[in-house]
């Protein structure tokens, strides 16, 4: 009796085999099943004289069960694996190859460590999530043309280190990015930011930001700003302004992609970077930011933008980004020529008096070096801190006079008699006890 032999087939070799058998029948021709098997009529005639040979499994691909001849090795694929397991354990596959290549010289594609990583439980398939679909935004045409800007707040250092903020700044066409370590999410360290994207590429026409209260008054119109329909603008807002950059309110996460995925990213690939580069402190952070991460960014993540011509305008002499980039309020000076800021009276050098100075408003400016600059109208002038007079210069304080206690009112017929020493009637007609005394007792 002949033995069977069961051969594993798709749908597709199936169908192949009964084309076949209807041509090895001449039940159509060999032209119509090259047509439905979308193959040349050389290599049917090929396959019918391999039928005779092997029979139905002519359609199977004779390496089907044989190890590539491509697989990376056994010992390869075990050094991997355990790479990851002692090294690795937290990455993706996409890092985890990227790793592998460039520390160990272990060329995987990021696929083959996803199936070395899910055999070996390292990694576990992601279910697709139903997510709220979004309006899809196509990327602004030029580079320039607009900026997202925002910040990060995460344990960039996972507690080796100080508390770090991320602010970053990312083209809307291109993806590309200047991004800074700070200590804190301030205003400053924001206009630093700022300053730094401005220097480099010059003036945007727009950015992009949420609706934080370091970019937007969050709070109710008083009636005076309704009337003049003038909403205070935050230093940020402020500086924009005057640097003719508009700005555009972003009403969800989502509306700013850019930015979410980069922080995506960064929370992902930064974070792990900077563990392995023994990353501890501010200094260091910024210095494997600027070094390694942003150039890799770029060079990977960005793409050309669909306009060459570059948007971004440069800064002209009237753009002072030392004065504009600075905590701007405004004073009002005294009939001395003194005005108060942070607390502290300065004094209006005698050679900077201008006529109208007195009572009129000056423009402090407290820059992000430091110093304190003063403008009434197009002109600075030289101001003096006013110190505090020495203990021995300060006048004594004057002696508190005591207040005599009021004297009670006489009426005319207690005129000659003194209040102070006249007992009161009780204390006459009754003794200590309470009992009457001598002849001054009531009848009974």
């Amino acid at each position: 009796m002949k033995r069977q032999e069961l051969i594993e087939m798709s749908q597709q070799e199936r169908d192949r085999l009964q084309v076949l058998k209807q041509a090895r029948s001449r039940q159509i021709t060999q032209g119509q099943a090259a047509a439905q098997m979308e193959v040349s009529e050389r290599w049917v005639r090929k396959l019918l004289r391999r039928m005779k040979k092997e029979g139905d499994r002519v359609v199977v691909h004779g390496l089907r069960g044989r190890p590539g001849n491509r697989q990376i090795a056994e010992p390869v694929r075990a050094r991997a694996v355990g790479l990851v397991k002692r090294e690795y354990r937290d990455f993706g596959p996409t890092l985890a190859s990227e790793y592998l290549a460039e520390r160990h010289g272990i060329e995987a594609s990021r696929e083959t460590v996803r199936c070395w990583m899910l055999a070996a439980g390292l990694w576990r398939k992601r279910r697709a999530r139903v997510e709220r679909v979004h309006t899809w935004r196509p990327r602004r045409s030029q580079g320039g043309e607009l900026v997202q800007w925002d910040t990060s707040e995460h344990d960039w250092l996972e507690g080796r280190g100080e508390k770090l903020y991320l602010i970053l700044m990312i083209d809307d066409a291109s993806s590309r990015a200047l991004a800074r370590f700070v200590r804190h999410d301030s205003t400053e360290e924001n206009l630093r930011t700022l300053r730094d994207y401005l220097k480099r590429w010059g003036r945007p026409l727009a950015v992009y930001t949420d609706k934080a209260g370091l970019f937007k008054i969050n709070r109710p119109q008083r009636i005076d700003e309704q009337l003049r329909a003038d909403l205070p603008k935050t230093q940020i807002g402020r500086a924009l302004e005057e640097l003719g950059i508009a700005w555009i309110a972003a009403h969800s996460p989502q509306a700013k992609g850019r930015v979410e995925r980069f922080f995506g990213t960064a929370q992902d690939r930064l974070v792990k970077g900077l563990r392995k580069a023994g990353v501890n402190t501010l200094e260091e952070a910024q210095r494997y930011l600027e070094r390694v991460y942003l150039p890799l960014w770029n060079r990977r993540f960005t793409v050309p933008p669909a306009n060459s011509t570059d948007a971004h305008r440069p800064l002209g002499p009237q753009h002072d980004l030392a004065a504009i980039l600075s905590h701007v309020e405004s004073r009002v000076v005294a009939q001395d020529y003194t005005f108060r800021c942070q607390g502290i009276r300065f004094q209006i050098a005698r050679e900077a008096v201008r006529p109208g100075l007195r009572g009129a408003r000056v423009r402090v400016e407290r820059r992000l070096d430091g110093k304190l600059a003063v403008r009434f109208r197009e002109l600075y002038l030289t101001v003096n801190r006013c110190e505090a007079p020495l203990p021995s210069q300060q006048q004594p304080p004057r002696p508190r006079r005591e207040k005599t206690p009021a004297q009670p009112r006489q009426h005319c017929w207690m005129k000659g008699f003194d209040l102070q020493r006249t007992k009161p009637i009780w204390a006459v007609l009754y003794d200590e006890r309470g009992q009457p005394q001598g002849d001054t007792a009531f009848p009974r």
